[in-house]
């Protein structure tokens, strides 16, 4: 593998040091899902700002049990309905909150010339599984319905998230075609969980990777699962009993991150069903390098590869006969 970057290094460190959710308990947990991360300078130096020229209004969607936050992602200068990208922030289904995906979900939609809105659904472990998928899934029907609010077109949708939320966009994705629900253009998952009864071999082999490890990992799903079955298709997508009629997918995943294999295996299926996929291993890249743009060489390569393949599947002129993109297969990138 490539040697990891001495920055990323030194950033692992410090996060462990002071966030590690292996040695959090519920109060910790609750207190560290209060806190407001904001913007300031030091702060978007290391996980970026917001991208100029894209307006942002907080709104809300409905959830499973009720109203949820949401954040609407508009280019200014765009005329027309455009396409609609809904967003799960990344956390392991018990951290992370809407401001923490500004970086993302708003160059998304200045390069993509898109709505996105990307969801704040409940939290583990006050709210464990099923409320995050049935929150998201609930917002996704929502927001595809009111589309024309937010200046969007509600034919032209998809999904995307990273980690705990690209297991979420593949078990919306899931839900959407087990439900007959809004027809999913692309799943965008970036460095997706898809097997939480951790069966892929990377997990081992990078068992004391920086930014997530073996620890933290069991720690996040003891969190979200409790005692439930981590084989229902709805909480580990890649059991699911059959993946035909998914939507295309992009699955971007790091080559240091101890579930870049739960990405890899999961396109494999997505592409032994005829779903069409496009893979890409980012080289030297640790779990969650996205959210580091500013600190990881490969984030500005990922953006720019997610932004065009939602562009190629978001456009009607860049669709095939059957509705669906045309461009699949797998990449080594660094």
């Amino acid at each position: 593998m490539a040697r990891l970057d001495l920055r990323v290094r030194i950033l692992g460190r410090l996060l462990r040091s002071a966030n590690s959710i292996a040695t959090m308990d519920d109060e910790k947990i609750r207190k560290a899902q209060q806190t407001v991360v904001g913007h300031n300078p030091v702060l978007d130096l290391m996980l970026g700002a917001v991208a100029g020229g894209v307006r942002l209004t907080d709104a809300t969607a409905a959830g499973e049990t009720g109203p949820l936050p949401v954040r609407v992602y508009r280019p200014e200068a765009a005329e027309g309905p455009l396409p609609l990208v809904v967003n799960f922030h990344g956390g392991g289904w018990v951290l992370g909150a809407l401001d923490t995906a500004d970086w993302l979900c708003s160059n998304v939609a200045r390069s993509v010339g898109a709505v996105v809105v990307s969801v704040d659904y409940r939290l583990a472990p006050t709210h464990r599984w099923p409320a995050a998928p049935e929150d998201c899934y609930r917002a996704l029907v929502d927001l595809a319905a009111r589309a024309a609010e937010f200046g969007a077109d509600g034919e032209r949708l998809a999904v995307m998230g990273d980690s705990a939320g690209g297991n979420l966009s593949a078990v919306v994705a899931l839900m959407a075609r087990d439900r007959s629900g809004p027809r999913i253009a692309l799943q965008a998952l970036i460095y997706p969980a898809t097997d939480l009864t951790l069966g892929s071999p990377s997990i081992r082999e990078n068992a004391h990777a920086p930014i997530l490890d073996e620890a933290e990992i069991l720690a996040f799903r003891d969190h979200y699962l409790g005692s439930q079955d981590p084989r229902d298709p709805y909480v580990s997508p890649l059991l699911a009993a059959d993946h035909a009629g998914l939507p295309p997918a992009l699955v971007q995943v790091a080559e240091h991150d101890p579930i870049r294999d739960d990405g890899l295996r999961y396109a494999a299926v997505l592409e032994a069903a005829g779903v069409p996929v496009r893979t890409t291993t980012y080289v030297g890249m640790p779990h969650g390098f996205l959210a580091f743009p500013k600190l990881c060489r490969s984030a500005p390569q990922a953006l720019g590869e997610l932004c065009a393949e939602l562009h190629a599947a978001l456009e009607p002129t860049a669709r095939a006969d059957d509705g669906h993109p045309t461009r699949r297969g797998e990449v080594l990138a660094g």
